[in-house]
């Protein structure tokens, strides 16, 4: 299902994306287009109020050591240029 949404393919690019987005949230996943962990299909439940970017860690590794991107899938959100931090209701409340 990735090939649907658009790849961003430079650093420049990423930053760009999220800085030309004023309305929307922009939501970015960074993964591997052959993982199956990032291929989860919950691109549909939030086009209407996200757009959503899709950037490979290994053909762009700019943000590894800035985002600490570890895992396979990391999913970030940013809304009008800010970082934004999400409970997902883990339970880990520490």
């Amino acid at each position: 299902m990735s090939y649907l949404l658009p790849h961003l393919h430079s650093g420049w690019a990423v930053d760009q994306a999220i800085l030309a987005e004023e309305e929307r949230l922009v939501i970015i996943r960074f993964g591997h287009d052959w993982d199956e962990t990032c291929m989860q299909g919950w691109q549909r439940t939030v086009k209407n109020f996200a757009v959503i970017y899709l950037v490979d860690i290994t053909e762009i590794p700019d943000f590894n050591t800035m985002y600490e991107l570890y895992d396979p899938s990391t999913v970030m959100f940013f809304f009008r240029n800010k970082h934004i931090m999400i409970d997902l209701g883990t339970g880990n409340n520490n």
